[in-house]
């Protein structure tokens, strides 16, 4: 059966399609992780270059 739905889908470009679905998947997964995490953790992360400027400035 698999072989007859195979050969009937031939003109299909499986390589162009897997690299969609990769890309599809990779976006909407980083989109979620993003969107979920915590708004504390961003404005530290967001902070950090200036926070180690910071930090050199007071100690020279």
């Amino acid at each position: 059966m698999y072989k007859y739905i195979l050969e009937a889908a031939g003109n299909i470009n499986w390589m162009a399609l897997f690299a969609l679905l990769t890309f599809m998947i990779v976006f909407i997964v980083s989109a979620v992780l993003i969107l979920t995490k915590n708004t504390n953790t961003i404005k530290h992360i967001a902070e950090l270059p200036l926070i180690n400027d910071r930090m050199d400035d007071n100690n020279s």
